[in-house]
């Protein structure tokens, strides 16, 4: 629950760590150091070194490194951006941020950025005369640490590179963070606030200032507001939802000024698309778009569909095994959780809508309702209302024929 409930500012953090160009940016400042400070460790060792080098050796060597370093670099970017791309126009675009903070990939390229800069400082160190004899041994030393790095890197990105971006690849990225949006929201529905009620008729509406998609709602920043100033906050605006004119962040109960609109507003995140963090429903929403797009006539795809019918499968499953925590942690908060049957109409109707002619998708969606609706028994009437919708779509479409395949599906899967 912490995860889902964490404030604004470890939530910008976290975020900012997945982008590229933060660990590019470390890595860069590292070599720098290591550079700058093999001249400082040399005279503070407590042995002298046995190894006599020139300038000029070390330097080579640098030169080499850089020369290749650059290369690599541009090349792993091309990949990557390739990738994107590539996962864009197959799958969809909502899996491109999860491309986008493979750790994989940032490592390698942020590892052949700080190779390429802490050879261009050494070089540039070494034509000014800057090491003292021992620092270009620990300056060659260190070159060699370097490259040992570069190499196992390599390695690795060139053996990820054979899956990254493929189709399976971002199946099984859409997937993972499906079923941990989806696992957090099992377990703290409310993200740790009250269920929702009825607001009194004379509570105040806050507004955002700004038209998007709300991503984040820091829920503890906005109980600290209630109970400072002796307020209720009813959320209108959960994650996933665009607050706009209709739809205000939240409503008041209790005593509102500027101060108090201004802390709502700062509790909650708008950005111009969806995000996986709070949102259990965007990652269903984006697998689902994965198995749609297969099986549109351009693509005629229905084995990835199949795959994606899988997926869900086990994300629900599990989603449906996490045990909810029964405390409430934020009292004044109140919030409304996103309803089972809203999930399986997102994840499943585009799914039995696009796929109704073809039986093979039909059939794999009737067995896995059946296994969702066996595995939560209090729950399977909204697997069975989702069953019923999409046979009498697909028996529309279907001849004959496959109409008995469905039909015999639908009474091995469901008994009847």
């Amino acid at each position: 629950m912490a995860t889902t409930t964490r404030s604004s500012l470890a939530s910008f953090f976290l975020r900012l760590g997945r982008q590229v160009w933060v660990r590019a940016a470390i890595f860069t400042v590292i070599a720098v150091v290591v550079a700058l400070a093999a001249n400082y460790l040399g005279p503070l060792l407590p042995f002298e070194f046995g190894i006599d080098l020139a300038q000029n050796s070390v330097g080579s060597l640098l030169q080499i490194i850089a020369t290749a370093m650059l290369t690599v670099s541009t090349f792993s970017v091309t990949a990557m951006v390739t990738a994107f791309s590539s996962a864009t126009t197959t799958a969809t675009p909502r899996s491109t941020p999860l491309l986008i903070a493979d750790p994989t990939s940032q490592n390698a390229v942020s590892t052949f950025i700080g190779a390429f800069t802490f050879s261009l400082v050494g070089i540039v160190a070494l034509s000014t005369g800057y090491y003292e004899p021992r620092g270009r041994t620990i300056l060659f030393v260190a070159t060699l640490v370097v490259i040992a790095m570069v190499v196992f890197t390599l390695l690795r990105w060139i053996s990820h590179l054979s899956t990254f971006g493929r189709m399976a690849d971002v199946i099984d990225r859409v997937e993972k963070a499906a079923t941990t949006s989806f696992e957090l929201h099992a377990e703290s529905p409310t993200l740790g606030a009250q269920p929702a009620v009825m607001p009194p008729a004379d509570a105040v509406p806050v507004h955002a200032e700004d038209v998007g998609y709300v991503t984040h709602i820091d829920v503890a920043g906005l109980d600290r507001l209630a109970h400072r100033h002796g307020i209720d906050v009813h959320v209108r605006a959960t994650p996933g939802r665009i607050a706009d004119a209709r739809v205000p962040l939240a409503v008041v109960t209790g005593s509102v000024d500027e101060d108090v609109r201004a802390g709502i507003r700062r509790a909650f995140r708008i950005e111009h698309h969806r995000t996986y963090e709070q949102d259990p429903r965007f990652g269903v929403i984006a697998l689902t778009e994965i198995g749609s797009r297969a099986l549109s006539a351009a693509t005629n795809d229905p084995g990835t569909a199949i795959e994606v019918i899988a997926a869900l499968q086990r994300v629900f499953t599990r989603g449906l095994a996490a045990r909810a925590v029964a405390d409430v942690d934020y009292e004044r908060v109140f919030v409304t959780a996103p309803a089972l049957a809203d999930l399986v109409d997102d994840a499943f109707r585009p799914l039995a809508r696009d796929g109704a002619a073809d039986v093979e998708v039909q059939v794999r969606l009737q067995k896995c309702l059946a296994s969702l609706a066996a595995s939560a028994p209090a729950r399977a009437g909204v697997f069975r209302d989702a069953v019923r919708a999409a046979y009498e779509r697909s028996r529309r479409e279907l001849d004959r024929t496959d109409g008995r395949m469905l039909r015999a599906a639908v009474r091995e899967a469901w008994g009847h």
